[in-house]
């Protein structure tokens, strides 16, 4: 199955979003003492989204991005005033089909690129219809 995007809403601002920021990083090697100085407080809003009006969340459906760190029902944060570059990760549409992929360019011709080697790359053909929507920021999953 093909990851898709399918749209939740328009990103906003104008509720705060803070929690406790412990500033001690945690390790992921071997384990440390625990520092439970909480020194400041983090709004969600400030680190997810850098432009209110040109953001919106959307929710990935499918497969083909699990190695990009893309799972199937995981939230995206994509900001539209972004211009893809050679590498960006997009929510797009080819010919009116919404899909999520990582954006290339060789010899001149776009691609869009799975992260899957269960899925196949999409070259963007001569009189396709390529609408970049915006390029993917961040992506909000649970943890299993």
């Amino acid at each position: 199955m093909s990851l898709v995007a399918t749209p939740i809403a328009q990103a906003r601002t104008d509720t705060s979003i803070r929690r406790p920021l412990f500033l001690s990083r945690v390790e992921a090697g071997f384990p440390s003492p625990a520092d439970d100085y909480v020194e400041t407080a983090l709004d969600l809003n400030d680190l997810l989204i850098k432009r209110e009006s040109s953001t919106f969340f959307v929710r990935a459906s499918g497969g083909s991005m699990t190695e990009a760190g893309i799972h199937n029902g995981d939230v995206m944060i994509v900001d539209r005033a972004l211009e893809p570059e050679d590498g960006s990760v997009v929510v797009a549409a080819l010919d009116g089909d919404l899909t999520v992929k990582r954006y290339r360019v060789f010899s001149g011709q776009p691609y869009l690129v799975p992260e899957s080697d269960e899925h196949d790359s999409i070259p963007v053909k001569a009189g396709q219809e390529l609408v970049v929507w915006g390029v993917v920021k961040h992506v909000i999953h649970e943890v299993s």
